[in-house]
């Protein structure tokens, strides 16, 4: 057997150095508006006024980023109306600062994701070094979006039921809690990782019955979630929850442009509404106006039918067929005539397309019982259920919702390289070539200046422009 002389340390190390490079080069640029920006921009600039808006995502995300932009001294004088509009002054880089600082870390929790999967450390570290080059996980980070604390706290609810696995230390349970409600404050697919958990524990449960009762003895220390850690497991996301919600409206006690999509009863509450000024009207209290927001929320998702040019089904998404275009900029100068900057969602084609072919292979493995180990199981099941229910939505969809699904796919592969057991010198040739194709692709993920010809030569699939 290859001796490897990577350590954890060691594999960190490299991960965060190389996460911090991809993340953080030209942080900021470009200084314009680039795609949602111009909604979420919208949102956050929302709880500086007071004004009540409306959106079909929880709200964490956004008060994030709000409350670090008013420590940053952030203020909402910019209109955020649409893509490649400038920013006034550097105030707008408070605004991407964490999206940008969670997207850095996401690499380093799945590697630590991977060792609790009892990935051997270089193997895990591939799947760290994929993650920190992958393209589109880049761009998402980059800018003000939400999936890069998505991620982060879907990982981390993953690591902590895994080290309550090991430890069956109670306060695992109350981490795992806490960052699976964090993750579904995000948007509500985050709850397919505690959904995971759940369902991983199910299985440990049925298990360790069958184990006792057929007169197996089972290791003091093994156990699965009793029923007061069960109880502690729903209790805590749906408080944590509620919370996040009673903040949220908290910080918008004033009729806004988000006023329509609620009740009479709803707009009472709001200052300035004509509604809180109709007698004959009861204001809801805040229980009410979070369910009836929750309410509100999912409605307003099964009603979208608006179409988008950069729109994908989710079938095509394993195979990456179509990106999106999230900014241009026309500005030529003199001495480059024809010169263009245009930022796409693109993944890195060896990590994409890599990762992808490993989970269709992890998956079939499954045939033989001998393959069916726990975390075989638990990372097709996590690609399974990150990726299904996008196959009854009928309402327009992006790339970027396959983010969950890829997380798993990466980790197939150092789950497949792992048992496979490559050699050394095949390990680094494939974390070499994944870091040389980002870098050729660096430039419609950063927006740096390109010719016709050599954008052209960076769209390797037609559907792709």
């Amino acid at each position: 057997m290859m001796r490897y002389m990577i350590t954890d340390k060691r594999a960190l190390a490299l991960i965060a150095l190389l996460s911090i490079a991809t993340h953080w080069f030209m942080f900021g640029a470009p200084n314009e508006t680039v795609f949602d920006e111009v909604h979420f921009g919208k949102f956050i600039s929302g709880y500086a006024t007071g004004e009540y808006y409306f959106d079909i995502h929880p709200p964490l995300g956004k008060l994030l980023i709000a409350g670090f932009g008013k420590l940053a001294g952030f203020k909402p004088e910019f209109g955020f109306a649409n893509i490649g509009d400038a920013y006034p002054d550097d105030s707008y880089k408070a605004l991407r600062f964490l999206p940008t600082l969670a997207g850095t870390l996401i690499p380093l929790a799945l590697f630590w994701l991977a060792r609790l999967l009892g990935i051997r450390t270089p193997y895990a570290a591939l799947v760290g070094v994929a993650a920190a080059v992958e393209s589109a996980l880049v761009v998402q980070s980059r800018f003000i979006l939400l999936d890069a604390f998505l991620l982060l706290f879907g990982i981390l609810t993953l690591c902590m039921y895994l080290r309550f696995r090991q430890t069956t230390q109670w306060r695992f349970i109350v981490g795992m809690s806490i960052f699976g409600a964090l993750a579904a404050s995000i948007k509500w697919t985050g709850g397919a990782f505690l959904l995971l958990a759940l369902l991983a524990d199910c299985v440990r449960r049925s298990q360790l019955w069958r184990a006792k009762a057929e007169g197996v003895l089972v290791a003091s220390k093994e156990r699965a979630l009793s029923f007061r850690d069960l109880s502690f497991f729903t209790v805590v996301p749906v408080a944590l929850y509620a919370a996040i919600f009673w903040v949220h409206l908290s910080l918008l006690p004033n009729t806004g442009p988000g006023d329509a999509f609620m009740s009479r009863e709803f707009q009472a509450r709001l200052q300035g509404n004509a509604a809180s000024e109709d007698p004959t009207l009861t204001p809801k209290g805040m229980l009410a106006s979070i369910v009836e927001l929750n309410i509100e929320m999912y409605r307003a998702n099964a009603r979208l039918t608006a179409t988008h040019p950069y729109g994908s089904p989710w079938y095509s998404w394993p195979l990456m067929t179509r990106s999106i275009f999230y900014w241009n900029s026309d500005q030529q100068t003199s001495d480059r005539p024809g010169e263009q900057h245009k930022i796409y969602l693109v993944g890195n084609p060896i990590v994409w397309w890599g990762s992808s072919t490993a989970i269709l292979f992890l998956f079939f493995t499954l045939r033989d019982p001998q393959q069916r180990t726990f975390p075989a199981l638990f990372i097709v099941a996590g690609y399974g259920i990150s990726l299904l229910p996008f196959v009854g939505i009928s309402r327009v969809m992006f790339l970027y919702h396959y983010f969950p699904a890829l997380l798993f796919a990466l980790l197939a592969m150092g789950y497949v390289c792992d048992k496979a057991n490559i050699s050394r010198r095949t390990l680094v040739a494939l974390g070499v070539l994944a870091c040389i194709v980002f870098v050729y692709f660096a430039p419609i993920t950063y927006g740096l200046p390109l010719s016709e010809q050599t954008f052209s030569a960076r769209m390797w699939l037609s559907t792709w422009r």
